[in-house]
């Protein structure tokens, strides 16, 4: 592509999105940045430590538990107290968490504190998505939700690689870093990020939005659940992928050259993929990129170099490049202005629910069958992602925009899926108006994933 034509490619991608949001996006980079826990704790534990695959993954599956059930508590706080409050808790619970993380040896006490990690790190993630749905406009979120992705990789590319050198002499700088880059992102939120809100006049006032709600909306849970299949799978990339390359004989700093692709293509690919993907049709999206998850982590099986590796990484991540940015779009579109908090929620609940499940399974299957089943497993999952999307993801409601006031400096912002499509509000008839999102970011993701988080932010 010619130099002239890409500069005025990415001067259209990064045009017309409000100041509040270049904030947000700040604060997802300097997170990102600092990733450490998540990406290297599989490797800490049984390199380092000397634990086994199962109690590694017994940990991370806390952490996801963790994750389980800050998720809806988040969701609520952030249409309850605002987004920039949760935010701030969020963030300064988390930087004090992992710094403790570093600094404990019993391995009670290291499940307790990464329990207490991932309550805190997720519950960062209704918030984002609620705050950056309501400062951008319908018609730009999937192409800010690409451009926030892309801050999280970006950040996940550089962390990766730096961080897996950091580990060769120290994991307790990692935990400190990425404590100290965290407090940095609620000095940013503190600062420079309003409230944003939506104030709902008397006169436009919608029926309560419950939990109830969310899990009375039928065809929603059903994506949620897809959802968390395809989390399953991207999870690998963080829990499965460094445990089985490590019993190859592989070291820290050959998994993070590895997992980096995965940021650097994303930085190379997001915007030009976003531009593409902007207005397609997101069912097709979904399948396409939950085959290609699958198989990308399937092919690993056949992997017995640092450069296959690579190249699996690769594959798998053309499908997070299409999935992340599709599935966090659909949410926002299909969720209610008053209960975007909630809506994000049980859809960050199917991320946490995967970073619970699959750590166990990657574990045990390693312990007692070897990686190649995983890879295995990881392939049948991914099919059946994508075949529930095809069945699922059929007429969709049609997003409608409607003028709302929000607190803050943002004047307005524009509703989601009109309620006349069925698929907001109150009381939501069962099977009418459902979503489904990633991300990791995510995100993030995962953050996320990213790990990418989906990995994660």
């Amino acid at each position: 592509m010619p130099a002239a034509v890409m500069r005025r490619a990415v001067r259209e991608t990064v045009s017309g999105l409000p100041r509040e949001f270049w904030w947000l996006w700040t604060s997802t980079l300097i997170n990102r940045l600092g990733a450490f826990v998540a990406t290297f704790m599989a490797l800490y534990l049984t390199l380092d430590r000397g634990y086994s695959a199962s109690y590694a993954g017994l940990v991370a599956s806390l952490h996801g538990l963790g994750g389980v059930i800050s998720s809806l508590a988040a969701g609520v706080m952030t249409d309850r107290f605002g987004r920039r409050p949760t935010l701030l808790v969020a963030q300064v619970s988390t930087a004090a968490s992992v710094a403790l993380l570093g600094f404990m040896h019993d391995p009670v006490a290291i499940a307790a504190v990464a329990f207490l990690v991932g309550m805190a790190s997720n519950a960062s993630r209704p918030a984002v998505q609620a705050m950056m749905a309501d400062i951008v406009r319908p018609e730009d979120r999937v192409r800010a939700f690409s451009l926030n992705y892309w801050a999280i990789n970006l950040g996940f590319a550089v962390s990766s690689m730096g961080a897996g050198f950091i580990a060769q002499f120290s994991y307790l700088a990692g935990f400190l870093i990425e404590a100290g880059m965290t407090l940095a992102c609620a000095l940013v939120v503190f600062a420079k990020l309003p409230e944003s809100k939506p104030v709902q006049a008397a006169k436009e006032a919608e029926a309560p939005v419950g939990l109830g709600t969310v899990l009375r909306d039928g065809r929603f849970m059903s994506v949620v659940g897809l959802s968390f299949l395809v989390a399953l799978v991207f999870q690998q990339g963080s829990v499965g992928l460094p445990v089985a390359m490590g019993r190859a004989g592989f070291t820290p700093a050959d998994y993070g050259t590895a997992i980096a692709v995965n940021g650097v293509m994303i930085v190379a690919l997001q915007i030009p993929v976003g531009r593409f993907i902007e207005h397609r049709d997101p069912k097709s999206l979904l399948v396409v990129s939950s085959l290609l998850a699958g198989y990308g982590f399937g092919l690993t099986a056949f992997a017995g170099s640092v450069g296959v590796f690579t190249l699996t990484v690769c594959v798998w991540t053309l499908a997070e490049i299409v999935n992340a940015p599709t599935q966090t779009g659909l949410v926002v579109r299909l969720s209610p202005v008053h209960g975007r908090g909630r809506y994000q929620g049980m859809y960050t609940l199917s991320w946490a629910l995967a970073s619970l499940v699959a750590p166990v399974m990657s574990g045990v299957v390693i312990d007692r069958f070897g990686a190649a089943w995983l890879w295995g497993l990881c392939a049948v999952v991914g099919t059946a992602a994508g075949l529930g999307y095809g069945l699922l993801m059929r007429r969709l409601p049609v997003e409608e925009p409607v003028r709302e006031a929000v607190r803050g400096s943002v004047p307005e912002v524009s509703r989601g899926a009109s309620q006349g499509a069925g698929a907001v509000g109150g009381a939501v008839p069962s099977g009418v108006g459902a979503g489904v999102t990633p991300g990791p970011g995510t995100t993030n993701a995962p953050a996320t994933t990213p790990h990418a988080e989906p990995t994660p932010a």
